[in-house]
Protein backbone atom coordinates (compact mmCIF):
# COMPACT_ATOMS: atom_id res chain seq x y z
CA UNK A 1 0.00 0.00 0.00
CA UNK A 2 2.96 2.28 0.96
CA UNK A 3 4.69 1.32 -2.36
CA UNK A 4 1.54 1.91 -4.49
CA UNK A 5 1.02 5.72 -2.73
CA UNK A 6 4.51 6.58 -3.49
CA UNK A 7 4.44 5.38 -6.86
CA UNK A 8 1.34 7.54 -7.03
CA UNK A 9 2.67 10.79 -5.26
CA UNK A 10 5.78 10.57 -7.31
CA UNK A 11 3.71 10.14 -10.90
CA UNK A 12 1.75 12.80 -9.99
CA UNK A 13 4.69 15.35 -8.98
CA UNK A 14 6.36 14.61 -12.73
CA UNK A 15 3.28 15.19 -14.11
CA UNK A 16 1.89 18.17 -12.65
CA UNK A 17 4.07 19.74 -9.79
CA UNK A 18 7.63 19.90 -11.84
CA UNK A 19 8.68 22.42 -13.83
CA UNK A 20 5.09 23.54 -13.95
CA UNK A 21 3.75 21.21 -16.09
CA UNK A 22 0.32 21.97 -14.83
CA UNK A 23 0.80 24.66 -17.34
CA UNK A 24 0.48 21.84 -20.56
CA UNK A 25 -3.28 20.88 -18.96
CA UNK A 26 -4.55 24.09 -18.50
CA UNK A 27 -3.64 25.61 -21.67
CA UNK A 28 -4.45 22.82 -23.23
CA UNK A 29 -8.34 22.64 -21.48
CA UNK A 30 -8.42 26.69 -22.61
CA UNK A 31 -7.60 25.74 -26.57
CA UNK A 32 -10.00 22.46 -26.31
CA UNK A 33 -12.81 25.20 -25.32
CA UNK A 34 -11.83 28.22 -27.14
CA UNK A 35 -11.97 25.94 -30.44
CA UNK A 36 -15.60 23.98 -29.07
CA UNK A 37 -16.64 27.24 -28.70
CA UNK A 38 -16.05 29.05 -32.16
CA UNK A 39 -16.87 25.56 -33.90
CA UNK A 40 -20.08 25.10 -32.52
CA UNK A 41 -21.10 28.82 -33.22
CA UNK A 42 -20.03 28.38 -36.74
CA UNK A 43 -22.02 24.46 -36.73
CA UNK A 44 -24.80 26.34 -35.74
CA UNK A 45 -24.84 29.52 -38.27
CA UNK A 46 -23.90 26.84 -40.93
CA UNK A 47 -26.86 24.06 -40.02
CA UNK A 48 -29.47 26.81 -39.23
CA UNK A 49 -28.74 27.87 -43.16
CA UNK A 50 -28.47 24.37 -44.86
CA UNK A 51 -31.83 23.64 -43.01
CA UNK A 52 -34.00 26.48 -44.31
CA UNK A 53 -32.69 25.95 -47.21
CA UNK A 54 -33.58 22.06 -47.50
CA UNK A 55 -37.03 22.91 -45.60
CA UNK A 56 -37.94 25.57 -48.05
CA UNK A 57 -36.94 24.06 -51.09
CA UNK A 58 -39.08 20.94 -49.95
CA UNK A 59 -41.86 23.24 -49.26
CA UNK A 60 -42.14 24.28 -52.54
CA UNK A 61 -42.06 21.32 -54.56
CA UNK A 62 -45.54 21.33 -56.45
CA UNK A 63 -44.32 24.96 -57.39
CA UNK A 64 -41.62 24.06 -60.03
CA UNK A 65 -42.20 27.76 -61.94
CA UNK A 66 -40.34 30.87 -61.37
CA UNK A 67 -36.98 31.35 -60.45
CA UNK A 68 -37.19 31.56 -56.93
CA UNK A 69 -37.63 27.55 -57.80
CA UNK A 70 -34.10 28.02 -59.88
CA UNK A 71 -32.52 29.34 -57.43
CA UNK A 72 -33.34 27.25 -54.26
CA UNK A 73 -33.28 24.15 -56.37
CA UNK A 74 -29.55 24.74 -56.76
CA UNK A 75 -28.29 25.90 -53.20
CA UNK A 76 -30.48 22.73 -52.28
CA UNK A 77 -28.24 21.06 -54.59
CA UNK A 78 -25.28 22.69 -53.41
CA UNK A 79 -26.44 21.85 -49.57
CA UNK A 80 -26.68 18.41 -50.50
CA UNK A 81 -22.95 17.73 -51.95
CA UNK A 82 -21.84 19.64 -48.79
CA UNK A 83 -23.78 16.95 -46.71
CA UNK A 84 -22.29 13.97 -48.55
CA UNK A 85 -18.84 15.21 -48.68
CA UNK A 86 -18.78 16.44 -44.98
CA UNK A 87 -20.87 13.36 -43.59
CA UNK A 88 -18.95 10.99 -45.65
CA UNK A 89 -15.42 11.93 -44.96
CA UNK A 90 -13.46 11.33 -41.11
CA UNK A 91 -13.28 14.68 -39.38
CA UNK A 92 -9.22 14.16 -39.17
CA UNK A 93 -8.96 13.88 -43.09
CA UNK A 94 -10.52 17.20 -42.77
CA UNK A 95 -8.49 19.04 -40.39
CA UNK A 96 -5.76 18.18 -42.54
CA UNK A 97 -6.90 19.37 -45.65
CA UNK A 98 -7.60 22.86 -44.09
CA UNK A 99 -3.65 23.44 -42.15
CA UNK A 100 -1.90 21.49 -45.15
CA UNK A 101 -3.57 22.78 -48.24
CA UNK A 102 -6.36 25.16 -47.93
CA UNK A 103 -4.47 27.08 -45.37
CA UNK A 104 -1.11 26.06 -46.21
CA UNK A 105 0.34 29.67 -46.23
CA UNK A 106 -0.47 30.15 -42.82
CA UNK A 107 1.33 30.85 -39.42
CA UNK A 108 0.92 28.79 -35.96
CA UNK A 109 -0.65 31.61 -34.38
CA UNK A 110 -3.98 31.30 -36.03
CA UNK A 111 -3.70 27.70 -35.94
CA UNK A 112 -7.03 27.70 -33.64
CA UNK A 113 -9.26 29.69 -36.51
CA UNK A 114 -8.06 27.23 -38.49
CA UNK A 115 -9.18 23.65 -36.35
CA UNK A 116 -12.43 25.91 -35.42
CA UNK A 117 -12.95 26.46 -39.09
CA UNK A 118 -12.41 23.10 -40.00
CA UNK A 119 -14.61 21.94 -36.78
CA UNK A 120 -17.41 24.50 -37.76
CA UNK A 121 -18.18 22.79 -41.07
CA UNK A 122 -17.56 19.47 -40.11
CA UNK A 123 -20.32 20.11 -37.39
CA UNK A 124 -22.44 22.33 -39.61
CA UNK A 125 -23.24 19.24 -41.29
CA UNK A 126 -25.00 17.13 -38.56
CA UNK A 127 -26.82 20.42 -36.98
CA UNK A 128 -28.33 20.85 -40.48
CA UNK A 129 -30.05 17.78 -40.53
CA UNK A 130 -30.92 18.17 -36.73
CA UNK A 131 -32.13 21.55 -37.23
CA UNK A 132 -34.44 20.23 -40.40
CA UNK A 133 -35.74 16.83 -38.30
CA UNK A 134 -36.89 20.16 -36.01
CA UNK A 135 -38.31 22.02 -38.36
CA UNK A 136 -40.22 18.97 -39.91
CA UNK A 137 -41.34 18.58 -35.92
CA UNK A 138 -43.12 21.99 -36.05
CA UNK A 139 -47.23 21.43 -37.46
CA UNK A 140 -47.45 22.85 -40.81
CA UNK A 141 -50.55 25.24 -39.72
CA UNK A 142 -48.15 27.00 -37.91
CA UNK A 143 -46.13 28.41 -41.05
CA UNK A 144 -49.43 29.07 -42.63
CA UNK A 145 -50.54 31.22 -39.44
CA UNK A 146 -47.68 33.34 -40.06
CA UNK A 147 -48.20 33.39 -43.63
CA UNK A 148 -51.80 34.52 -42.82
CA UNK A 149 -50.48 37.46 -40.85
CA UNK A 150 -48.51 38.54 -43.43
CA UNK A 151 -44.75 37.35 -42.46
CA UNK A 152 -42.91 36.33 -45.51
CA UNK A 153 -41.01 32.65 -45.31
CA UNK A 154 -37.66 33.92 -43.51
CA UNK A 155 -39.94 36.01 -41.06
CA UNK A 156 -41.96 32.75 -40.57
CA UNK A 157 -38.89 30.83 -39.93
CA UNK A 158 -37.53 33.41 -37.84
CA UNK A 159 -39.94 34.43 -35.68
CA UNK A 160 -42.29 31.01 -35.36
CA UNK A 161 -40.85 28.02 -36.80
CA UNK A 162 -37.40 27.98 -35.46
CA UNK A 163 -37.99 29.28 -31.77
CA UNK A 164 -40.19 26.43 -31.26
CA UNK A 165 -38.09 23.44 -32.74
CA UNK A 166 -34.86 24.61 -31.11
CA UNK A 167 -37.00 23.27 -27.77
CA UNK A 168 -37.47 19.88 -29.64
CA UNK A 169 -33.56 20.08 -30.65
CA UNK A 170 -31.93 20.98 -27.57
CA UNK A 171 -31.61 17.30 -26.49
CA UNK A 172 -30.02 16.21 -30.10
CA UNK A 173 -27.67 19.77 -30.21
CA UNK A 174 -26.51 18.92 -26.64
CA UNK A 175 -25.05 15.95 -28.31
CA UNK A 176 -23.41 17.24 -30.88
CA UNK A 177 -21.98 20.28 -28.45
CA UNK A 178 -20.48 17.16 -26.30
CA UNK A 179 -19.46 14.88 -29.77
CA UNK A 180 -17.76 18.42 -30.88
CA UNK A 181 -15.49 18.81 -27.37
CA UNK A 182 -14.26 14.69 -27.58
CA UNK A 183 -13.46 15.29 -31.44
CA UNK A 184 -11.39 18.56 -30.68
CA UNK A 185 -8.76 15.87 -29.09
CA UNK A 186 -7.63 15.12 -33.15
CA UNK A 187 -6.36 18.69 -33.21
CA UNK A 188 -2.87 16.91 -32.33
CA UNK A 189 -2.34 15.99 -36.01
CA UNK A 190 -1.80 19.45 -36.79
CA UNK A 191 0.26 20.27 -34.14
CA UNK A 192 -2.28 22.20 -32.47
CA UNK A 193 -1.21 22.05 -28.17
CA UNK A 194 -4.67 21.08 -27.19
CA UNK A 195 -5.47 19.06 -23.66
CA UNK A 196 -4.06 15.97 -25.74
CA UNK A 197 -1.63 17.50 -27.16
CA UNK A 198 -0.65 18.59 -24.21
CA UNK A 199 -0.55 15.72 -22.20
CA UNK A 200 1.63 13.87 -24.87
CA UNK A 201 4.09 17.08 -24.28
CA UNK A 202 4.47 15.98 -20.47
CA UNK A 203 4.43 12.05 -21.11
CA UNK A 204 7.57 12.96 -23.77
CA UNK A 205 9.02 14.39 -20.39
CA UNK A 206 8.45 12.29 -17.95
CA UNK A 207 8.20 9.00 -19.86
CA UNK A 208 5.66 7.89 -18.08
CA UNK A 209 1.75 7.35 -19.88
CA UNK A 210 -0.37 6.50 -17.08
CA UNK A 211 -1.17 9.73 -15.27
CA UNK A 212 -1.00 12.24 -18.09
CA UNK A 213 -3.57 10.24 -19.89
CA UNK A 214 -5.37 8.93 -16.74
CA UNK A 215 -5.48 12.93 -16.28
CA UNK A 216 -7.10 14.29 -19.95
CA UNK A 217 -9.56 11.17 -19.40
CA UNK A 218 -10.83 12.75 -16.34
CA UNK A 219 -10.59 16.08 -17.11
CA UNK A 220 -12.61 15.13 -20.70
CA UNK A 221 -14.97 13.31 -18.74
CA UNK A 222 -15.44 16.14 -16.59
CA UNK A 223 -16.26 18.59 -18.90
CA UNK A 224 -18.81 16.07 -20.13
CA UNK A 225 -20.50 16.10 -16.92
CA UNK A 226 -20.42 19.87 -16.49
CA UNK A 227 -21.87 20.37 -20.20
CA UNK A 228 -24.86 17.41 -20.02
CA UNK A 229 -25.95 19.10 -16.25
CA UNK A 230 -25.78 22.62 -17.89
CA UNK A 231 -27.89 21.37 -20.54
CA UNK A 232 -30.26 19.16 -18.42
CA UNK A 233 -30.90 22.66 -16.61
CA UNK A 234 -31.43 24.68 -19.41
CA UNK A 235 -34.52 21.87 -20.37
CA UNK A 236 -35.71 21.64 -17.26
CA UNK A 237 -36.26 25.13 -17.60
CA UNK A 238 -37.43 25.32 -20.86
CA UNK A 239 -40.06 22.55 -19.89
CA UNK A 240 -41.51 24.88 -16.83
CA UNK A 241 -41.60 28.01 -19.30
CA UNK A 242 -43.70 25.93 -21.13
CA UNK A 243 -46.61 24.72 -18.51
CA UNK A 244 -47.07 28.51 -17.22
Amino acid sequence: MAEGWAWFTDQFEQTFITDNRWKYFLDGILTTLEVTILALLLGIVIGVLVAVVRSAHDSQRGNKKGIGHFVLGVLNWICKIYLTVIRGTPATVQLLIMWFIVFNWARDDIMILVAALSFGINSGAYVAEIVRSGIMSIDLGQSEAGRSLGLNYTQTMGYIVIPQAIKNILPALGNELITLLKETSICTVIGLQDLTKGAMIVQSRTYAPYMPYIAIAVIYLAMVLVLSGLLNLLERRLRASDKR
